[in-house]
C-alpha cells in the first residue's frame, strides 16, 4: 500500500477536498485490497493536489498523469471500471469544482486524463505474469473508456469553442468561419446580405437594474432571434455584448436583407418581461447586401459596422443600408475633421466682413466677421462646412477665440484710421457661451488688440440663449455687458422665444433672421409678411433694442425696412462678404 497523505493542507484550492470525496465514492468497491473510507479519501485527496498543481505548472507536462495512473494499480485499483470511474469523475467535476474553467486549462486536462490512462495500461502490462491476461483485458478496456471520455469532453470543448456560454448561440469564431466559407471560390452570382443587430439603450439597462437583469434580456433577445433565424433558415450569432448579427446567404437583392431586419424589429420591438420588470426594447440595424465577389469578409463586417453607427447616429430603433456615396461624404467629413487642428496651428482660418448699413443714414456702421476655412486641397470652405466639425473634435472654443482676436484686431486698425469706423460683430457658438473661460479670453483678446469693448458686438443666437435660460448664462452675458460690449440675439424669430427671459437679457440688439425679410423682397409685398416685420421691430424698440435685418437682397426689401422702422439691414443689396482691404477703401472713400 502506498502510504497515506494527510488529509489536508494549508493552500488546498477550495473544492478540493469536495472533490476528492467524489472520486472516493466513485472508486468504492474498486480496490483488491479492502480500505477504509478515510484511507481511500487520503490516498485520492494526494493525487487530486498533484493533478490540479499540474494544471497550473509552468512549463506543462503530462508526466503527473502517468504517473497517478501507475499509483492506481499499485494500490490496487486494478480493474477496469476504475480507471472508467476515474476519467469520469475527474473529466465531469475536477475543473468545475476547483473553479478552473478556461480553454487552457481544459486542454491541459484532456492530455492528463490521456496520460493517466496510459499510464493505468503500462502498469498493468508489467503486472505479475499469472495477472497478465487478465490485465490484458482491463488496459484494453481501460483504454477505450478512457479514449471515450477524451472524445466526449473534445467534442464538448469543440461546442465551447464556437457558441456563446451565456446565450447558447454561435458565436462570432463561428460567424466568422461560416463568412469565410461563403468567399470560398463563389459563383459569379452569388450575393448576400449581413444584418448587424444592436440593442438600444442596453447600458442604461445594466447601469439601472445591474447586469444580471442585463444578462437575462440577452438570453431573452437571443431566444428570439434564434426563433426567428430557425423559421427563416439563416445564421444569426452574438458578436458580444448586446450585438447580434444575422447572416442571410443567397440573397438576390438588398431588400431580402431589409425584410430581414424589419422582422428583427418587429420581433425586438415586442416588450420583455425580465424579473419583473417591463423593459420596451428597440434595436438599430446595419444592412450590407451585396455580390460576394469583389468584396471579403473584413470588407462587409466593416460596412456592416459603419452602416449600425449610421442607424444609432439618425435615431435608433431603424435600420439602415450602407451606401457608397453617404460612405464617401462621412470619409471626406472625417478626413476634415482631422485636418483641423493642423488648420488651426497654420492658421488657415480668415475672416471675411460683411457690411451693416444705417437704414436711416446709408452710412456703414458696422460689420459682421464671418468665418472661412482656407483648405489647401479644397478652396474656401464657408462655416457651415466646419463649424459643426469643430464643435465635434472639441475645437471651437480655441478656434473661436482666434476668430475673436482676429476681428477685434482688425477692428482696433480700422478705428485707428477712422474715428467713424465700424464695430465688429462677431458670432460665438453655443459651446463658447457656455465655456466658463468666456469672460476672462474677451477681456484677455480686448487687452491685447486695444479695441474698445463699445466696438465689439457679440452675436448669441436665440436658440443658445433660450435653451440655457440658466444663471451661469445670464451670470455670463452681464459680465460680458458691463465690460462694455454689445450683445445681440442673432436669427431672432426662428425659436421659440420666452419675452420675460428675453427681457432680463443684457442685450442691445436683435437681428432678424432671414426668412422674415424674404417675404419683402417684391414689389407686392403680402401684408401679413410685412405686418410680421413690422411687429418684431416694434416688439424689438419696445424692449430698447436696435433691430438689424439680415439677408437684405433688393432695394425694395431695404425700403420696406426703412418704413416699418428697422435701424440697420445687412445682406447682399448692401454688399457681400469682403476681406479686410475693402472695408478700409470704404473708410477712406468717407
Amino acid at each position: 500500500m502506498i502510504p497515506e497523505q494527510p488529509s489536508s493542507q494549508p493552500g488546498d484550492l477550495p473544492g478540493l477536498v469536495e472533490f476528492t470525496r467524489a472520486w472516493a465514492k466513485a472508486l468504492a468497491g474498486t480496490s483488491y485490497v479492502p480500505m477504509t473510507r478515510a484511507e481511500r479519501h487520503d490516498f485520492l485527496l494526494g493525487r487530486a493536489r498533484r493533478l490540479a498543481a499540474a494544471l497550473s505548472a509552468e512549463p506543462f507536462t503530462s508526466t503527473p498523469g502517468y504517473e497517478i495512473g501507475d499509483e492506481l494499480v499499485i494500490a490496487d485499483f486494478a480493474a477496469p471500471e476504475a480507471l472508467g470511474r476515474t476519467v469520469e469523475v475527474i473529466d465531469d467535476r475536477f475543473l468545475a469544482d476547483l473553479g478552473m474553467v478556461d480553454d487552457r486549462t481544459r486542454g491541459r486536462l484532456a492530455l492528463l486524463l490521456g496520460a493517466l490512462a496510459a499510464g493505468y495500461s503500462w502498469a498493468l502490462r508489467d503486472r505479475t505474469l499469472d495477472e497478465q491476461e487478465a490485465i490484458r483485458f482491463a488496459a484494453l478496456v481501460a483504454r477505450d473508456e478512457a479514449e471515450q471520455a477524451l472524445r466526449a469532453s473534445e467534442a464538448r470543448f469543440r461546442y465551447a469553442a464556437l457558441h456563446d456560454p451565456l446565450t447558447g448561440l454561435p458565436n462570432r469564431a463561428l460567424f466568422a468561419d461560416r463568412l469565410t466559407e461563403i468567399f470560398t471560390a463563389p459563383s459569379p452570382a452569388a450575393r448576400l446580405g449581413v444584418c448587424f443587430v444592436d440593442l438600444d439603450a442596453f447600458k442604461a439597462v445594466n447601469d439601472s437594474l445591474g447586469h444580471r437583469v442585463g444578462d437575462q434580456l440577452l438570453i431573452a433577445a437571443a431566444q428570439r432571434l434564434s426563433g426567428l433565424a430557425g423559421e427563416l433558415g439563416y445564421l444569426v450569432a452574438r458578436l458580444g455584448g448586446d450585438e447580434f448579427v444575422v447572416l442571410i446567404e443567397d440573397t438576390t437583392c438588398p431588400e431580402d436583407a431589409i425584410k430581414v431586419a424589419d422582422r428583427v424589429l418587429a420581433t425586438i420591438g415586442e416588450p420583455f418581461t425580465v424579473d419583473g420588470h417591463d423593459l420596451p426594447v428597440t434595436a438599430s440595424i446595419g444592412i450590407v447586401e451585396r455580390f460576394v465577389a469583389g468584396t471579403d469578409p473584413t470588407d462587409v463586417m466593416r460596412a456592416a459596422d459603419i452602416t449600425l453607427h449610421w442607424a444609432k447616429a439618425d435615431g435608433k430603433a431603424r435600420w439602415r443600408v450602407f451606401d457608397e456615396d453617404r460612405n464617401a461624404k462621412e470619409v471626406a467629413r472625417y478626413t476634415l475633421a482631422a485636418a483641423m487642428p493642423g488648420a488651426l496651428e497654420r492658421s488657415e482660418f480668415r475672416l471675411l466682413y460683411q457690411p451693416i448699413v444705417d437704414l436711416a443714414t446709408g452710412r456703414l456702421a458696422g460689420v459682421e466677421a464671418l468665418a472661412r476655412w482656407s483648405h489647401p486641397q479644397l478652396g474656401m470652405l464657408t462655416p457651415d462646412e466646419f463649424i459643426g466639425l469643430a464643435e465635434d473634435r472639441g475645437l471651437i472654443v480655441a478656434l473661436g477665440i482666434r476668430l475673436l482676436e482676429q476681428a477685434c484686431q482688425q477692428a482696433a486698425y480700422w478705428y485707428e484710421l477712422a474715428p467713424h469706423a465700424p464695430y465688429v460683430s462677431v458670432n460665438l457658438a453655443v459651446r463658447q457661451v457656455r465655456h466658463p473661460g468666456l469672460v476672462a479670453d474677451v477681456i484677455a483678446v480686448l487687452d491685447r488688440t486695444g479695441l474698445p469693448p463699445g466696438r465689439l458686438q457679440l452675436e448669441i443666437t436665440e436658440s443658445a440663449v433660450m435653451d440655457n435660460d440658466d444663471d451661469e448664462t445670464l451670470t455670463t452675458l452681464r459680465d460680458l455687458a458691463n465690460l462694455g460690449v454689445r450683445l445681440a440675439i442673432d436669427d431672432f424669430g426662428t425659436g421659440y422665444s420666452n419675452l420675460a427671459y428675453l427681457r432680463a437679457l443684457p442685450v442691445q440688439g436683435l437681428k432678424l433672421a432671414g426668412p422674415f425679410v424674404q417675404g419683402l423682397r417684391t414689389a407686392t409685398v403680402d401684408p401679413t409678411d410685412e405686418a410680421i416685420v413690422a411687429t418684431l421691430v416694434s416688439l424689438g424698440h419696445t424692449l430698447g433694442l436696435v433691430v438689424t435685418a439680415e439677408g437684405v437682397e433688393t432695394h425694395t426689401q431695404a425700403e420696406r425696412l426703412r418704413t416699418v422702422g428697422c435701424d440697420a439691414a445687412q445682406g447682399w443689396h448692401f454688399g457681400r462678404p469682403v476681406p479686410s482691404a475693402q472695408i478700409i477703401g470704404a473708410l477712406s472713400g468717407r
